[in-house]
């Protein structure tokens, strides 16, 4: 059935469903195996790609460990399988854990995954792996009774094999505009896209001693140039480039697209994604400065590896070369097109300090007294004006925003809300990216919402109990400790992740009345990616 299936199509949940329902009349079977029959055809519309892709460039995602119930062999065989597949370069996580996949393609990482798990698991998985149009694979745990016991041993042994000799299709159109986004901040094609005024930058800067001497008027743009190309996951330059890839055959007089369906952005286009990027990294600069945090990307921050002055300098440099990027265009993206967009990342630069200004004015203030509200008004002015200018600079480049740009700009008001409360949970658990310890934000006195979320709940005693911790100088340890419980006995993680799937539904609902389907698309997308990074806390 699936070689008859029309493969320049592009898979969608409803047409997997179709041919499903298809596959149960022909049989005569009850529409009870329609999960189940759906995932078997998913499996099989992909199996080749998967084993065509190089070991290191695939995913397997395994049970944990087998339900109470299971053999010990079956355990046996799982951990067997995991040891080969670990051997072999193929990364292996937990099955639980299927948010990671879109994690890893923001990374650009992984070109294929292979799962196994129970089928109402899978089922749910099946969403985020078509919106990513990655080729995946899966092997549904059997059951008896209640309890899943069994698996298919060599099916899931087949997807240890290479079949290199396979030919593989096109990447998605999002696998392609994130490669080409991480292939912008490669050294090669940085310094192409943004060449040296002063001719320094394509010096190596060292953490140790043995740093190469630098003309004293490159040295600002080769620390900046190095930074830009430091670490993240590049998603804003990415959201930039795919709001032009959703709109711009739309836009070009409903042109028809090309035979693969997809647009390469053109170097004016990949330019401005760039400078959205400058942008982000210029604030983490200063951010980093004004939050005193000592690591970023796992390096020591730019004022402890080259002092305070000097990264207070060269984020400002960083922020007139974004502007930079974009006004250097215009001849080729047309002067009116390039005045808007540079009007739409100041409108982001000003509401973005607006927010951080009011997070350090609390911080500083006396009287520690934050609203939930208040919270949330920060949340919104620091985190979701660098998705919004992502987005609509993409669109903007395409076309006009006309009637889009109001509700864009409603989603990313929920989406870097969202974010930015997830951001906040992920503060309170180890992060070998940014931060080398958990629970940095009660430490440094910072509004979050979990704050906000425990002074309201918490009864007076215990109020003042939190607002004393805020200015202790007491054990570090003992504090982030104290601050956990108090949080506990509020139930603020729960309440925090409450607001967060409202902030989601909210968004998806502004998704649903937009066009074209392409953007509807991308939107969905970027609210599984952006908003699948924290894992609930305990």
């Amino acid at each position: 059935m699936v070689a008859a299936m029309d493969r320049s199509r592009e898979l969608t949940r409803d047409s997997l469903k179709t041919e499903a329902c298809k596959l149960l009349d022909q049989l005569q079977l009850s529409p009870g195996f329609l999960g189940w029959t759906m995932v078997l055809l998913f499996s099989e519309f992909w199996r080749d790609q998967v084993l065509a892709t190089p070991h290191k460039r695939r995913l397997l995602l395994l049970p944990e460990k087998l339900p109470t119930g299971a053999s010990e062999t079956g355990n046996q065989v799982l951990e067997e399988i995991k040891h080969r597949a670990d051997a072999l370069g193929i990364r292996v996580l937990s099955a639980t854990a299927t948010p990671t996949i879109l994690q890893c393609l923001m990374e650009g990482s992984i070109d294929a995954v292979f799962g196994v798990a129970g089928l109402d698991l899978m089922e749910k998985a099946i969403d985020n792996i078509l919106l990513a149009g990655i080729p995946a694979c899966a092997v549904p745990l059997l059951s008896t009774g209640n309890s899943s016991t069994n698996f298919d041993t060599s099916w899931i042994e087949e997807s240890l094999d290479l079949r290199p000799n396979t030919k593989i299709s096109e990447k998605s159109k999002f696998q392609h505009l994130l490669q080409i986004t991480q292939q912008m901040f490669e050294p090669t094609e940085l310094a192409r896209l943004l060449p040296s005024r002063r001719n320094g930058h394509s010096e190596v800067l060292s953490n140790g001693s043995g740093r190469k001497p630098l003309d004293p008027l490159s040295i600002t743009e080769t620390i900046a140039h190095d930074f830009l190309a430091r670490g993240g996951k590049y998603a804003r330059p990415f959201i930039t480039l795919a709001a032009y890839d959703a709109m711009v055959s739309v836009r070009k007089n409903n042109s028809a697209p090309p035979a693969n369906g997809r647009v390469d952005p053109p170097e004016s286009v990949r330019r401005v994604a760039l400078s959205i990027e400058t942008f982000h990294k210029a604030s983490l600069i200063h951010d980093d400065i004004e939050d005193s945090d000592d690591f970023r990307y796992g390096q020591p921050a730019l004022h402890k590896a080259h002092g305070l002055s000097t990264a207070i300098n060269i984020g400002d440099y960083m922020i007139g070369l974004g502007y930079r990027l974009v006004s250097s265009e215009g001849e080729s993206l047309g002067f009116d097109v390039s005045g808007e967009i540079l009007d739409i990342l100041a409108d982001a630069h000003l509401r973005l300090s607006e927010g951080q200004g009011a997070e350090l004015m609390w911080r500083d203030a006396l009287h520690k007294r934050l609203t939930p509200q208040d919270a949330l008004r920060i949340y919104s002015l620091k985190t979701s004006p660098a998705f919004e200018a992502a987005l609509l600079s993409g669109v903007r480049c395409a076309g006009p925003l006309g009637e889009l740009a109001n509700p864009l700009k409603q989603f990313c008001e929920h989406l870097g809300i969202a974010f930015q409360i997830l951001n906040d949970l992920k503060d309170w658990q180890t992060d070998d990216d940014n931060k080398l310890a958990s629970g940095l934000d009660a430490l440094g006195g910072r509004p979050t919402l979990l704050w906000a979320l425990a002074y309201a709940g918490l009864p007076e005693p215990l109020r003042e109990e939190l607002l004393l911790l805020t200015e202790s100088t007491s054990d570090p340890a003992e504090k982030v400790s104290r601050v956990h419980a108090l949080y506990e006995s509020a139930h603020v993680f729960e309440q925090a992740h409450e607001l967060v799937e409202r902030h989601r539904r909210e968004a998806v609902k502004i998704t649903e009345k937009l066009w074209p389907e392409s953007l509807q698309r991308l939107l969905r997308y970027l609210l599984d990616a952006v908003l699948s990074k924290a894992n609930k806390l305990g």
